[in-house]
């Protein structure tokens, strides 16, 4: 499946940080997993993995700051994103490059996971006109 979202990803990047040169190391490494995302799923059902990623997150920091045990993104991602009801090799790809995204980001301190998320929603919002399920909640 052909989409322009590493285009629309790069724009909602450098709306965010500017400059290629400003951009944080990690960038470049998590861009093309979050492509696989949308390649295999197509856009609208990119978006939603999109934001079920950002809830997966969460989960993970309030995890983290209650010094409690978690179960982690990977299971947080497969939960909210409903990735356990139907396992085809196109939510295969999009599960792996998704924890791959997650994994990169998460090495850079100066920038949160969920900033790559929001330009990935905003990329997706941009293509075919779907929308987030927060930006609608907002609207």
């Amino acid at each position: 499946m052909t989409h322009n979202f590493g285009l629309y990803l790069t724009q909602e990047l450098g709306n965010r940080f500017g400059s290629t040169d400003a951009w944080p190391e990690t960038a470049e490494r998590v861009t093309p997993f979050l492509a696989i995302v949308v390649d295999a799923l197509g856009v609208k059902d990119g978006l939603r993995w999109f934001e079920a990623a950002r809830q997966a997150h969460r989960r993970v920091i309030d995890d983290e700051r209650g010094d409690s045990y978690g179960f982690g993104f990977s299971h947080y991602l497969d939960v909210a994103a409903g990735a356990f009801e139907d396992v085809t090799l196109p939510v295969v790809a999009a599960f792996e490059a998704m924890k791959g995204a997650y994994e990169v980001a998460r090495r850079e301190r100066s920038v949160d996971i969920d900033v790559y998320f929001d330009c990935a929603v905003q990329a997706c919002s941009r293509l075919g006109g779907v929308t987030s399920a927060a930006a609608e909640a907002a609207g």
